[in-house]
């Protein structure tokens, strides 16, 4: 049981909590229903989004970034890893907070937590960034994110983090 709660709350850093999202947290967001530690511009459309990635016990799922308390947005990867063309196993990272909270560097503290993970698992992590995300893409510059893949259908850049 101890296990499994350290597994939920299970990413920490000097100023952020990463909690792994459970039934109930993804029930809340798809029904529209709120959390008394939710900020009030929690969930945003991408908090959404995320909860349709959500497979109850993944690891490689959705987390709430907790800072002062408050849930002040997500971050996750889009499924557990899978082997890449080149044979190395990848996984697509997303992220994103309420707007009052941009600007303080959670976003690259909070990245920063989870690549730590995927590095101690030998896993190469990629992000879609629209070309007009300044902020996005100065957060995954910060975090090593220094190869090109193309562009999404959707016209995202696709920068790719080599294992470290």
């Amino acid at each position: 049981m101890a296990e499994q709660a350290a597994q939920r709350r299970g990413v920490g850093t000097a100023r952020l909590d990463l909690v792994l999202w459970d039934e109930a947290t993804v029930r809340a967001i798809r029904e529209g229903s709120r959390h008394p530690d939710w900020h009030p511009d929690f969930p945003r459309e991408d908090d959404r989004g995320a909860a349709t990635l959500w497979r109850d016990g993944d690891p490689w799922g959705p987390r709430s970034i907790v800072h002062e308390g408050v849930v002040v947005g997500s971050i996750g990867f889009f499924g557990p890893p899978e082997d890449a063309a080149d044979g190395t196993p990848e996984v697509e990272v997303g992220y994103g907070l309420v707007t009052s909270s941009r600007g303080l560097g959670l976003a690259t503290e909070a990245l920063a937590a989870l690549l730590r993970r995927a590095d101690s698992a030998g896993v190469r992590v990629r992000a879609s960034i629209a070309p007009d995300n300044a902020a996005s893409l100065r957060v995954a510059a910060k975090a090593g994110f220094t190869g090109v893949r193309g562009t999404t259908e959707d016209g995202e850049m696709v920068l790719v983090r080599p294992v470290r």
